[in-house]
């Protein structure tokens, strides 16, 4: 199913149905979306958007940015996300990189490339120029749907390519792996500059004839009276998330009933930490996997079935993982080696970048740099990200290994696992700890805890315990800034 003429199928068949709530709008019916979408793109086309163009936005969670999605569709062009808390060098870089043909803003961002025209929130709160009804959208698959920057973690970011193909084989596979009919309903709390907040939090509902309601930056305070008062079905969210709602207050105990399960992505998960928001919250808290490059997820915990914490789960149905050792051949029983995917989900590439695209497409199947294994049911356990991997004396040490241990702790509420040079033994582990509110446990009390538990190559060298971990855009642990926190003598 082509999604660029959702809106307009969507008023056909129930036009008074609830399709989108924001702050700013309320809710906004079926009909009323469309109407939207139409006038965005009159107002696009004005400037010149035509069909394989693409259109940047810099926005908040909010409903503009979701039309503005749909309105570049409408045209035939593709839609980058670009994230409102980048700097104007970083902005004019991504647009410039993507050949924006315009960029939609509340304000025209600073520093803007001479090929962007700037398009504001209050352009096109206008009335639409031009008469006439607009052309007919072009329903090709292979046309370029989505521009995705990746976080940058590992140089300047690149533009991932997913096709109008790939958006339709993943919404339809979340849409029957999540079970979804009209009568659900997400609550939006991941950025929509983030694959997994347009294809999870918003396109997959409203493919089902669902609704989707947004809210602004996540704040643990607040997440659960936004719950209370939308009564979504579901959400997705990332392991920082679920620790932070579940180190709330004891006598936070809010109104969940509406909601049939909650999807964790982005990062590995601890099981200790499943079972604690399960237990509190009366949810079932589903673990998947995925990646930009593969349009959001490729394996998951069955809603409906053996969940298995510790894992992300079996493939989702279509996509196939296999784990390969360093030259490439399938690594049986139970081997670590790299994730693989390859199915109708993998990006058409890199914009732009023919060498890296090479690198990480090979014979059409992604290769992901995340380590892992297949257990006895076909299940994925992470290991760790393969530039993650720590070489301690010629013995290798995987991060996610040591972090699970320490995350076993009670007092422990974050960990991250970096490499640190060492003139010796190459390099050695260092671990950094948030720990929860009340708590003072002493870093030698979390040492011994790590030392019962683990071998000792696998010991950090130091843990230092710092009020929160650093996070990048998408809420992930930022490893990068600890690396070279690690280099310096007061860490």
């Amino acid at each position: 199913m082509n999604l660029s003429r959702l809106p307009a199928v969507r008023r056909e068949q129930a036009p008074n149905a609830p399709a989108l709530t924001d702050d700013t709008h309320g809710t906004l019916s079926n009909a009323a979306l469309a109407d939207l979408v139409d006038r965005y793109a009159r107002h696009l086309a004005h400037r010149g958007v035509r069909p394989g163009d693409i259109v940047a936005v810099k926005l908040t969670n909010r409903v503009e940015l979701v039309v503005t999605l749909f309105a570049a569709w409408r045209l035939g062009a593709a839609l980058a996300p670009v994230n409102p808390a980048l700097t104007a060098t970083e902005t004019a870089y991504q647009l410039t990189d993507c050949r924006a043909r315009v960029v939609v803003a509340e304000e025209p961002p600073d520093g803007l490339p001479a090929s962007t025209t700037p398009v504001t929130l209050a352009d096109l709160a206008a009335p639409a120029p031009g008469p006439g009804p607009l052309p007919e959208p072009a329903a090709d698959d292979d046309a370029l749907a989505l521009v995705i920057y990746t976080s940058g973690t590992t140089g300047r970011p690149k533009g991932v390519e997913l096709l109008h193909r790939n958006i339709d084989a993943m919404t339809g596979t979340m849409t029957d792996a999540m079970k979804l009919t009209a009568a659900d309903h997400s609550l939006l709390v991941l950025p929509l500059f983030h694959v997994n907040g347009i294809v999870v939090g918003v396109l997959s509902p409203l493919r089902a004839g669902g609704r989707a309601t947004l809210v602004g930056r996540f704040s643990a305070k607040g997440f659960f009276d936004a719950l209370e008062r939308a009564r979504p079905t579901f959400f997705s969210g990332v392991p920082a998330i679920y620790a932070m709602l579940a180190d709330l207050p004891p006598e936070v105990r809010p109104d969940t009933s509406s909601l049939r399960f909650a999807v964790c992505g982005a990062a590995p998960m601890p099981p200790r930490l499943i079972a604690a928001v399960e237990e509190r919250f009366g949810f079932p808290l589903v673990e998947g996997y995925g990646l930009s490059e593969a349009t959001c997820a490729s394996t998951s915990n069955p809603l409906d079935g053996l969940r298995k914490p510790g894992t992300v789960g079996p493939p989702l149905p279509g996509q196939t993982v296999t784990i390969v050792d360093r030259q490439g051949r399938v690594v049986a029983d139970g081997g670590i080696g790299e994730v693989v995917i390859s199915g109708p989900t993998v990006m058409h590439g890199y914009l732009g970048r023919p060498e890296e695209t090479a690198r990480a497409l090979r014979d059409g199947r992604l290769h992901t740099g995340d380590l892992g294994r297949l257990d006895e049911d076909g299940y994925l356990v992470l290991v760790d990200r393969v530039k993650d991997m720590i070489i301690r004396g010629g013995e290798n040490v995987y991060p996610k290994e040591i972090e699970t241990v320490l995350h076993d702790h009670p007092a422990v509420r974050e960990a991250a696992v970096v490499g640190r040079p060492d003139p010796v033994l190459g390099e050695v582990p260092v671990a950094y700890v948030a720990l929860r509110d009340g708590t003072g446990e002493p870093r030698a009390a979390l040492a011994d805890f790590a030392a019962e538990r683990l071998a000792p190559y696998k010991c950090p060298v130091e843990i230092l315990v710092l009020p929160g971990l650093p996070k990048n855009a998408v809420g992930k642990t930022d490893k990068p800034a600890l690396r070279r926190r690690a280099l310096t003598p007061s860490r």
